[in-house]
């Protein structure tokens, strides 16, 4: 994992703020969330993702830094 790679992530994240993402997160011990949400904020080492619950339409903001997305714990596709 190189310094570059990290960049092309954040990036390609920058590029795509205010778009709709679906987040596939890998939690350990065969845990996977899977969520909707659009990608609000972005830091230097973490972006946050906006997510709303259609139950109760509350909103919440859950962070992914950057190298769990180049290490595919985190995988994000665009809708």
């Amino acid at each position: 994992m190189s310094h570059s790679d990290i960049n092309k992530v954040k990036s390609s994240v920058n590029k795509n703020i205010g778009s709709k993402v679906k987040i596939r997160a890998n939690r350990g011990r065969h845990k996977i969330d899977v969520a909707e949400g659009i990608i609000c904020e972005t830091y230097p080492s973490i972006f946050l993702v906006e997510v709303i619950n259609e139950i109760d339409d509350t909103t919440q903001k859950i962070s992914f830094s950057y190298t769990d997305v180049l290490t595919k714990d985190v995988q994000m596709q665009l809708i």
